[in-house]
């Protein structure tokens, strides 16, 4: 695991990332600029893979990767600089050679809902990067998911 990590045990819920906003992810409006929300989304579901996986190097190793080939981000609301975000993924579907996860921002202070982000991804072959099915223990592993695991990388102190 990442320096400056911490995991904690299970618990009730989806697996969640927990991320402060840095300074420069913000824009001009003192708000989290748009475009970084994907930037957060990919750090969430990669560790979300490296839950499930233990090293997203085990899916390559397999002649396996994965290729985002849809993205789509709904805000309710703004992320402002030095708040926490808990960013929760969950596999919202698999299928034959595609897969959906959701990732759902919420403040973590307030509770207030920020943004859901989805993302679809294709497995393909490293040998020439075209689509292949969904090996079964990949599909497992998606559908059970890594439900009640907290990784907190926002640095934030607790005694």
């Amino acid at each position: 695991m990442p320096a400056n990590t911490q995991t904690t045990g299970q618990t009730n819920g989806p697996f969640t990332l927990l991320l402060r906003v840095r300074y420069s992810e913000c824009d001009f409006q003192g708000v989290v600029f748009n475009s970084r929300y994907a930037d957060m989304a990919d750090v969430a579901a990669t560790e979300f893979f490296r839950v499930l996986f233990g090293d997203y190097q085990n899916i390559l190793d397999q002649g396996l990767d994965s290729q985002v080939v849809k993205l789509s981000t709904e805000w309710q609301a703004s992320a402002k600089f030095d708040d926490v975000l808990a960013l929760s993924v969950s596999t919202e579907r698999v299928g034959n050679s595609s897969y959906q996860l959701k990732v759902t921002y919420q403040n973590q202070q307030t509770g207030e809902a920020v943004a859901t982000t989805d993302i679809t991804y294709v497995m393909v072959s490293t040998q020439d990067y075209r689509p292949t099915a969904v090996p079964d223990a990949i599909r497992k592993s998606l559908t059970t998911g890594a439900d009640g695991i907290i990784i907190d990388q926002s640095g934030t102190v607790t005694n």
